[in-house]
């Protein structure tokens, strides 16, 4: 560490299993560390190109190529070229994120102890509900590479709990998530509405529901598919806007053919403009198996959205049953659809669902995330 007009400058790695989850969540946190004056590095596997924030920043970046699999053989390598990197450029703290990323840098630094290691779970594998193979495989691995972690950060509750009862870190904190920039999701007025959704091609009266996310068995899309098939004669003027990409994307759309209401579903793939397509939305909705804290959920929440979700691990911890939106269990087909025509047919518990989610979500900001965050760090500049 080095001294800066009485405080502690410290050199950080920040490590991922691949580019995309900086890119996407963590350079607001790679920001604020160097503007407090520390030097900051970056190691991951580059399959998406580097943010040009994070080379204006100064960030200098490591290509390491790990791999999302476990069982990928170049784990191995990326693991060795990680450790010579940490032996040789000396960092004082590696922040880690990802399971892989964070089982290779808790195995490279554990015989040294002049490294602090902290690790934030964005969603263990193993969780309620989970395939038994998952607690099998992943629960044993985290509960034994916890006693190398300085610092496990998780991000809601069920992790929490079994990481403060089951793990050895030597501290378990709780944030709120990565934190939202509400800044890019204003809350939706009727006028914004009706004139992005004539730019946009929608009715007036069409009755809109969104679902922001990769196109994954995780996800859960079909669920939304059978949902919409259910609602169609009740909800004549229901659309359903999935947005995102994935390998499942064939399957789902061969379902929506087969239902016959290709009229009703809309693949929209990667969008830019997910605020817009948020403004033009009447509820958001999320089908999801398993969750960390969903960043879709809480874009839906800034623009003062209802919601009908399912009960899985961060969903519930940001939908409140009948307060700002309706948890159902998962796999409910008959429930999801009910839950959304009882939406649909009160106005008034739209608009009072969506002010609860603005005032829920204050608490999840980026502003109050990297208070949380510059707190935890502050216990490792001493």
């Amino acid at each position: 560490m080095n001294y800066r007009s009485g405080e502690i400058v410290m050199k950080i790695l920040y490590v991922t299993t691949i580019s995309n989850t900086v890119n996407a969540f963590l350079i607001p946190h790679i920001q604020m560390l160097i503007e407090e004056g520390h030097e900051v590095h970056c190691a991951f596997n580059i399959v998406q190109e580097v943010n040009e924030e994070l080379n204006n920043l100064g960030c200098k970046i490591h290509n390491i190529e790990f791999q999302r699999s476990p069982l990928r053989k170049e784990n191995i390598k990326a693991y060795k070229k990680l450790k010579k990197l940490i032996q040789q450029e000396k960092y004082d703290l590696v922040h880690t994120h990802t399971p892989v990323a964070s089982a290779c840098v808790r195995l490279a630094c554990k015989n040294f102890n002049n490294i602090k290691v902290i690790y934030t779970a964005h969603g263990f594998h193993f969780y309620k509900g989970a395939p038994i193979q998952n607690w099998l495989i992943y629960y044993p691995i985290e509960k034994w590479l916890s006693k190398y972690t300085d610092c496990l950060i998780t991000i809601n509750n069920e992790d929490y709990k079994i990481a403060k009862e089951k793990f050895k870190a030597k501290h378990v904190e709780m944030i709120n998530g990565v934190g939202i920039d509400t800044s890019k999701f204003t809350p939706q007025t009727l006028d914004e509405k009706l004139q992005l959704r004539k730019e946009y091609g929608f009715s007036e009266k069409d009755f809109i529901l969104i679902f922001v996310g990769e196109l994954n068995h995780n996800k859960h899309q079909d669920l939304l598919i059978n949902v919409v098939h259910r609602l169609k004669d009740k909800i004549p003027n229901i659309k359903l806007l999935l947005v995102g990409k994935g390998k499942m994307h064939d399957k789902y759309a061969q379902l929506v053919n087969k239902l016959g209401i290709e009229k009703y579903v809309e693949f929209l793939g990667y969008r830019n403009d997910v605020p817009n397509l948020m403004l033009i939305s009447d509820i958001a909705v999320s089908s999801s198996r398993r969750e960390g804290l969903p960043v879709n959920v809480m874009e839906a929440m800034a623009t003062r959205l209802p919601l009908v979700v399912t009960n899985c691990r961060g969903n519930r911890d940001l939908v409140i049953n009948g307060t700002n939106g309706y948890v159902v269990n998962i796999d409910d087909i008959e429930s999801f659809s009910n839950e959304i025509n009882k939406l649909y047919k009160s106005k008034n518990n739209r608009e009072l669902f969506g002010k609860a989610s603005l005032k829920i979500i204050k608490e999840y900001s980026l502003e109050k995330v990297i208070v949380q965050m510059r707190k935890i760090y502050l216990l490792y500049c001493h």
